[in-house]
């Protein structure tokens, strides 16, 4: 692809690229430029079965189109299939820029429900397949900036409006959402010194996991549509976005939000110690003066989940 596209020349990692919100971002990094490693386990909404097609399909697409793209199968549920990756990327293309942290899957069965092993697995799609690509990425990137300096390297993390609000009925995917929101914090802080930018996405759009809660597309501009949210992840993957980490965006359609994640949204302060006898109306007088919370999507807590397998 030419010069002077936002990411000409830089190799990008987008994991669960194989449909949805990955396959959006794979497909819009491409064309500003990007060298796409598209890496999906084709595996169903609940992470059953395996498939190489999705990923072959949108590397084909990209190819199509003019760009460079690789397959990648790896599961980056574990630590090693992370590793392998990551070596892939730096075998095929020499080289890498950014990791878009985006694959997942989803349970949807009550609080009270839930196995060990569906809290086993959803964290370890979500929690553990962002933490071990970035870290296999970080250790590439501390590398080169020992021999090199720091550079214009980049993670962007996907965590949901339900994982920063939370909902009834997806409890092991709202706190591992909620995790990767408080991870972003964590890798900002400590990555920086490396030239390593980290972010979060959370975006409202309309995939195999939300299908349920989003409903179909009407006529006129689809605001959940996936590909609305793909250009302010091609920004962050670039070098323009020097300077903004450890930042969340929620995206909906045309509109853009800068999160302010956990703040303190009213004080009461006294000197000495609190009193649990007087502590019932302080709380009340606090709640009362907080702000309201603005909800992302309407009628998200109360929406009927999918059923298992659908």
């Amino acid at each position: 692809m030419e010069e002077g596209r936002l990411l000409a020349g830089r190799v990008v990692i987008v994991t669960g690229a194989g449909r949805g919100l990955g396959r959006s971002h794979a497909l819009a990094l491409a064309a500003e430029g990007a060298r796409v490693v598209v890496n999906d386990i084709g595996a169903d909404p609940y992470g059953a079965g395996r498939s190489p097609q999705p990923a072959r399909e949108v590397t084909d697409a990209i190819r199509r189109a003019g760009g460079e793209a690789v397959a990648d199968f790896e599961d980056v549920s574990s630590f090693a299939g992370a590793a392998r990756l990551v070596e892939a990327a730096l075998a095929v293309f020499g080289r890498l820029d950014a990791v878009v942290n985006n694959a997942g899957i989803v349970r949807s069965e009550s609080f009270v429900r839930l196995s060990e092993a569906d809290w086993h697995d959803v964290l370890a799609a979500h929690l553990f397949g962002h933490a071990g690509v970035s870290a296999a990425a970080a250790r590439h990137w501390n590398e080169l900036a020992q021999k090199e300096g720091p550079q214009d390297w980049r993670v962007v993390n996907t965590t949901s409006p339900v994982g920063l609000a939370g909902r009834a009925g997806s409890a092991a995917y709202v706190a591992a959402k909620g995790a990767i929101a408080a991870l972003t914090a964590a890798q900002s802080d400590e990555l920086c010194r490396y030239g390593v930018t980290v972010n979060a996405i959370a975006p409202a759009a309309r995939t195999r996991l939300t299908e349920a809660v989003a409903g179909s597309p009407g006529e006129g501009f689809d605001r959940l549509d996936p590909a609305n949210v793909s250009p302010l992840v091609a920004w962050l993957c670039s070098v323009h976005s020097r300077g903004v980490t450890g930042r969340i965006f929620q995206v909906e359609g045309g509109r853009l939000s800068l999160m302010g994640g956990w703040y303190r949204a009213a004080v009461f302060e006294q000197e000495g110690r609190l009193r649990p006898t007087e502590l019932g109306a302080v709380i009340d007088d606090l709640i009362a003066h907080a702000p309201s919370f603005e909800g992302f999507l309407p009628g998200l807590s109360e929406a009927p989940l999918p059923e298992e397998g659908a």
